[in-house]
Parts: C-alpha cells; structure tokens; sequence
C-alpha cells in the first residue's frame, strides 16, 4: 500500500478507480480504519476516484506522540491531497472523520466540491469524559472500549443478523494503537465547531442516523440550522451508518455529491 511521509507522521492510503473521475476522500470513524468503507468502495468506485486513508493513529498509519488536535487531523486530509495532486475533492466523514471534514469545511471551502457530513456533531461529548477515556485507554488497553463499542456502533437487530461483522470491527479496535486512540480522543475532547459554524461556505449534507445514541439527528439539526448552505438527510441506522445501511447510504452520496 502506498504511505506518505508527512512532517513527523507516515500515512497508510488507498485509492480506487479511475484518476480521471472525480476524487472523493474519505475519513473513517475513532477506533476504526480506511477497510470500513469497503461497501463505499465496491460500488462507487467505477463513478469516483476514490481516496480512503487512516487518520493518524489509526490502522497502519503512525501514531506520533500526542495530545493531537482537529487542525492537525484536517491539515493531515489537505497535505493527502497536495501529495496526490488533486485541486478539489469531495469529501465523506463518520464520526471524528465528519468532525473533520467541518475543519476542513471552514478553513478549505475552495478545496471540496461538496462535503458529507455523517453521525457527527459539532461537539461530540464533552471534554471531561474524552480526558477520562483517553486515560482509560492508556492504562488498560483498547479491550475495554471494544467490548463495549458495538452497543454504540450499531442497532441490537444489526449486531443480532450481522455478528461477523460485528466481531471483525471490535477485534479491528481492540488490536489498534492505545496511544494513538487516546491522542484523538484528546482531539475530539477540545473540537468545537459551533461558534464557525455559520462562516461555513460549502455545499454540505448532514446525514444522521435515526437510531445514534452518539451523535444524534438533534445535532444534525443543530449544525443544519446555522451551516448556510446544508441539508439534512436520515438514515435508519446507528452510529455506523456506512456499514448498517450501505445500500442507502450508497444512495444518498450518488444522491447528494454532486457538483
């Protein structure tokens, strides 16, 4: 796989399909990595260039000695791009990777043709518990968060008729680089959008998931209500709504990414 070497950290990236097709980058969720947008993959790939990488700390991308911070995980998106040579992209985020791409919405509006913004919020949390979990993390390893993730990730009927999936996301966490977790859970402890929200000057979506218990459709509409030019769009889904729903989560990219 190619990697980038980035002031003090080494990037793991992917892309798939034709470079003449117009480049769509995505950013995955805290505690998972570029694999869980392989159903985004297999079917938009003949329409977009697609990009997937893993946000530092993640998958197989370093994890540098933290606290990292939202303007380093977004620039980490925008220094991707300059590598690869692509002006204008659109964008998909989940989780911390929407939390993303509202930095990257802010400071880079030039840069993206559209942004999808997926079961995320403004603020997600609050600083304390990200601080406590962080400290969790270092102390007692990635065991505990995954043991208890799917009840957060996906709906009891999704983890019920869909267990190998299920399995193979949590083992995915629990093996993943403890101080990497908690550096961005320290990013996501300080992230605010909502005093930038209204200065927002991109097209964007704010998909929300009916059923997240994480980042609600009250946040989506909270960031709907004040980002100019964005739209709300449901899913009938949990927090993971790329995987619990990728037909229609399918549909809504090839629904609202367009130029």
């Amino acid at each position: 796989m190619p990697v980038l070497e980035n002031k003090n950290v080494t990037f793991n990236y992917a892309t798939f399909g034709d470079r003449h097709n117009p480049a769509l980058i995505f950013s995955n969720s805290l505690g998972t990595n570029y694999q869980m947008w392989q159903p985004q993959i297999a079917a938009l790939q003949n329409e977009y260039f697609i990009i997937c990488y893993d946000t530092r700390g993640h998958g197989k991308s370093s994890a540098p000695k933290g606290p990292y911070h939202l303007n380093e995980i977004g620039q980490d998106v925008i220094d991707l791009l300059d590598h690869l040579n692509i002006d204008k992209a659109f964008f998909c985020g989940i989780s911390m990777g929407g939390m993303t791409g509202q930095w990257l919405a802010i400071h880079y509006p030039n840069r993206f043709h559209h942004l999808m913004l997926c079961n995320t919020a403004a603020k997600i949390g609050n600083e304390a518990a990200w601080t406590e979990r962080a400290q969790l993390v270092r102390e007692q390893g990635l065991d505990p968060i995954a043991a208890t993730a799917a009840s957060r990730w996906f709906t009891e009927g999704f983890i019920s008729s869909h267990p190998g999936v299920v399995e193979t996301l949590s083992e995915a966490l629990a093996a993943g680089n403890s101080e990497g977790y908690a550096s961005c859970c320290e990013a996501l402890s300080t992230a605010d959008t909502r005093s930038q929200l209204q200065d927002i000057n991109a097209a964007i979506t704010v998909l929300a998931g009916s059923a997240d218990p994480v980042t609600t459709v009250e946040d989506a509409q909270y960031m709907v209500e004040r980002i100019p030019n964005a739209t709300l769009a449901t899913i009938e889904a949990s927090h993971i709504s790329n995987i619990e729903q990728p037909d229609v989560f399918n549909q809504f990219i090839r629904q609202y990414l367009v130029r």
